[in-house]
């Protein structure tokens, strides 16, 4: 995962992957999702980003991962 920020025109962008987007689906005013054709999601734009998020924020995450055990919804006993 890459964060962009463009102080200049106030964009953010967060790319998850390096597949080509095929387009762009609105999820609300200044908030676009880049997806594949088959819908992968390939980033995540954000016009006005300052009005959004705190982008003194963005930069200093965390990343907690955890250990899933695999449920079995077939019926088996």
């Amino acid at each position: 995962m890459k964060v962009f920020y463009d102080s200049e025109v106030d964009a953010l962008y967060i790319k998850f992957n390096d597949l080509e987007p095929e387009g762009a689906v609105e999820v609300e005013r200044d908030v676009n999702l880049d997806v594949t054709r088959d819908g992968r999601i390939v980033g995540i734009e954000i016009l006005n980003a300052s009005k959004k998020v705190g982008i003194d924020t963005v930069f200093n995450y965390s990343l907690i991962l955890k250990d899933y055990e695999t449920a079995d919804v077939g019926g088996k006993e």
